[in-house]
């Protein structure tokens, strides 16, 4: 990660002296591994959380961020494992300044239908994506300073939307944003700001358990304004930097689209004057993938 972001002095140590925890790192792949290592190249102290037989594959990542931090154990699904953190924070640091929520998970039977899941497969697609967040929050609120502020980001898939072959995914998503408001009503009087970050597709562990993902990322790249690279996850971690950092503390509450304006332009295009389709981002309709507008008023 040697680019003009990291060059700008200004900005180089934009998260100086934080101490910030990340989870959701598996493998240098991960959204969440550029996170940690652009918090670190701008000044951040960071741990990582992982569990089980994953561990190891998260300390071999670690092994290649630029300091090399500790994994402590976290299974959101043992409750015990968030007290025994939090006590393991206390012990190195005198306080903890942001945390980065980056947890999922969903059997492939909830991803890929959505009608006739098990209630079982239900509940705990959305108690380890999205009440973990809730938890992981309540559990290190000891240890965020008031008078230094904290912040707490989580990553997200647009969920105002149904995505194919996203299904209870997508529903966790849902509750994750709302849980996230509710946490920064409930923090917030307290320094502590939650916000939530939704990219566009990327090439990530996670991105596996999506069916549908090379299509996804095909009709992204085509109908994003700024266009979209899914094999890019800077500007993802670049964007949950500015939340962790005094630049953004007046912001809470926030969903921040990282997603080279995919969510801002209409799936239908028309056109009021001629037959050649409305063009978005510069593209011609007729060659982006997935769009069925048709001249006039296509369907």
């Amino acid at each position: 990660m040697d680019g003009a972001f990291f060059r700008q002095p200004i900005r180089r140590m934009m998260l100086e002296g934080k101490r910030i925890v990340v989870t959701g790192v598996m493998t240098k792949q991960s959204i969440a591994y550029s996170i940690a290592e652009a918090a670190q190249r701008l000044g951040a102290e960071v741990v990582l959380t992982s569990f089980g037989r994953a561990r190891r594959m998260t300390e071999r990542a670690a092994r290649s961020l630029p300091d090399p931090p500790d994994v402590l154990e976290l299974d959101v699904e043992r409750p015990e494992h968030f007290e025994a953190l939090r006590e393991s924070l206390r012990t190195r640091w005198p306080s903890v300044d942001g945390v980065v929520h980056a947890i999922a998970h969903g059997n492939e039977q909830a991803l890929d239908s959505f009608l006739g899941v098990p209630q079982a497969d239900v509940e705990r697609t959305l108690r380890i994506s999205a009440y973990s967040l809730s938890a992981l929050s309540s559990a290190l609120q000891p240890l965020f300073d008031p008078k230094r502020g904290a912040g707490i980001v989580s990553l997200t898939l647009d969920a105002s939307v149904a995505y194919p072959h996203y299904n209870w995914m997508g529903v966790s998503k849902a509750a994750l944003e709302s849980i996230s408001r509710y946490l920064a009503s409930e923090l917030g009087p307290r320094g502590v700001r939650v916000n939530v970050v939704s990219p566009g597709p990327i090439k990530s562990p996670a991105s596996g358990y999506w069916s549908d993902f090379g299509h996804a990322t095909e009709v992204w790249s085509a109908r994003a304004p700024l266009g979209w690279d899914p094999d890019d996850a800077k500007p993802v971690a670049e964007t949950v930097c500015f939340l962790l950092s005094n630049h953004a503390r007046g912001i809470t509450g926030e969903i921040l689209h990282v997603d080279g304006g995919f969510h801002a332009v209409s799936e239908i295009r028309l056109s009021l004057d001629d037959d050649s389709g409305a063009a978005v981002g510069g593209r011609d309709p007729s060659k982006v993938p997935g769009n069925r507008t048709e001249g006039k008023g296509g369907s």
